[in-house]
């Protein structure tokens, strides 16, 4: 006997416990390729064969699907009445009935093509049992182990599944290294020709907004949030948010005591990527404004989409920023195309949506003295 029937049911347990897969699927996978190797060794490759395994006992049976005719023309395919109402009475023309098949043994061949379909089904099993695990988890940050560093991506084991994160996905100037523990943002699971690939990922600002929200609990209760996010992973991240409770300071909130939570979020992505956390604004010129912090700006104009940010000549470095990079997402975070301009004077543009001359000054805390000769200021003039 070239093929082992009688210890495929202890292999289809082994596979399924292996595998993490439903025994009923590992088994329906082992017959579907039984009906292929029997239909190469016993029967015709155009026929409709179904393949039935006893768990019980190990016994195999084969059930041959045939149409029923008045006239035979291919016995292969077809069954007369007459015969077929032997197997079944109420069988009529134009019926399709299942004639049993006892099977002993398959030839080599057929137990190796058997051998390659079980191979194959089975990781199409796997790629879906992982596809229907991991689907709700998108969007999610999770935790992985390096397992494979190549030219242009890295392999990441989930545990229970394989991901990739390519290049444009890493932070730059990180390392990898096999083993390396790294927790990832699941950003996508593509469906391909050879089945679903999940997508991970270091380099989104999502992952850096799923960071703060493990080191900020009032982002779960709602009193903060983040609007926005613009990253250059490796570099720099300007994070724009914003209060719902009064009195509540937002980037306060997101530093933490002493930047306890804004250290923690670094010491994941690294010391090198700096972290500029500004308050959101609906107005667009303060929000602008806000978002090119650490520059202090004179004046901004806002004009169909586009606008230009005037600043003194000593901060027009700080502005731009190395590379040009504090503008650029400056302008990624706002939504608005920026150009820098030195403060000459202002013109005023008649056309402009929106435009402030001099932005005011944020007030400067004060000194404990000048706080105390306020509040006697307060009470001698309550007294008169």
């Amino acid at each position: 006997m070239d093929f082992d029937l009688k210890s495929l049911v202890a292999a289809i347990k082994v596979i399924a416990e292996e595998k993490n897969l439903p025994e009923e699927s590992v088994q329906e996978i082992v017959e579907q390729a039984l009906a292929a190797a029997y239909r190469r060794d016993y029967g015709d490759r155009e026929q409709e064969v179904r393949v039935s395994i006893n768990m019980n006992t190990g016994a195999i049976d084969a059930y041959i699907s045939k149409e029923v005719v008045i006239v035979v023309g291919d016995d292969r395919f077809e069954i007369s009445l007459d015969d077929a109402k032997k197997l079944k009475k109420d069988a009529a023309k134009g019926d399709m009935v299942e004639i049993y098949q006892s099977v002993e043994s398959f030839g080599r061949v057929a137990a190796q093509t058997a051998k390659q379909v079980v191979l194959q089904r089975l990781r199409e099993a796997e790629r879906e049992i992982m596809l229907a695990e991991y689907e709700g988890k998108i969007g999610t940050v999770i935790n992985g182990i390096v397992s494979r560093i190549e030219a242009r991506l890295v392999r990441i084991d989930l545990g229970k599944a394989q991901a990739i994160m390519p290049m444009s996905e890493q932070i730059q100037g990180e390392r990898y290294y096999p083993g390396q523990r790294l927790k990832v943002y699941l950003k996508d699971i593509e469906k391909g020709f050879r089945g679903p690939q999940m997508i991970v990922s270091r380099g989104t600002g999502a992952f850096v907004e799923w960071l703060f929200r493990a080191e900020v609990p009032e982002m779960e209760t709602g009193a903060v949030l983040i609007k926005n996010i613009a990253r250059e992973a490796g570099v720099r991240t300007k994070i724009a948010v914003a209060s719902t409770v009064k009195g509540v300071d937002p980037v306060g909130t997101f530093v933490g005591g002493h930047g306890t939570r804004v250290n923690a979020v670094m010491s994941e992505i690294g010391d090198q990527e700096k972290i500029d956390i500004v308050i959101w604004d609906e107005n667009p010129v303060t929000y602008i404004s806000n978002a090119l912090s650490p520059t202090k700006v004179n004046s901004v104009v806002i004009s169909n989409g586009k606008a230009k940010v005037y600043v003194a000549d000593d901060q027009l470095s700080i502005a731009i920023g190395k590379g040009g990079q504090n503008v650029r997402l400056a302008s990624k975070l706002t939504g608005h195309e920026i150009d820098i301009e030195p403060d000459k004077g202002t013109v005023v543009d008649e056309s402009a949506e929106e435009q402030v001359t001099t932005l005011p000054e944020k007030p400067k805390l004060k000194r404990k003295s000048d706080l105390e000769n306020s509040l006697l200021d307060a009470i001698e003039q309550h007294g008169e």
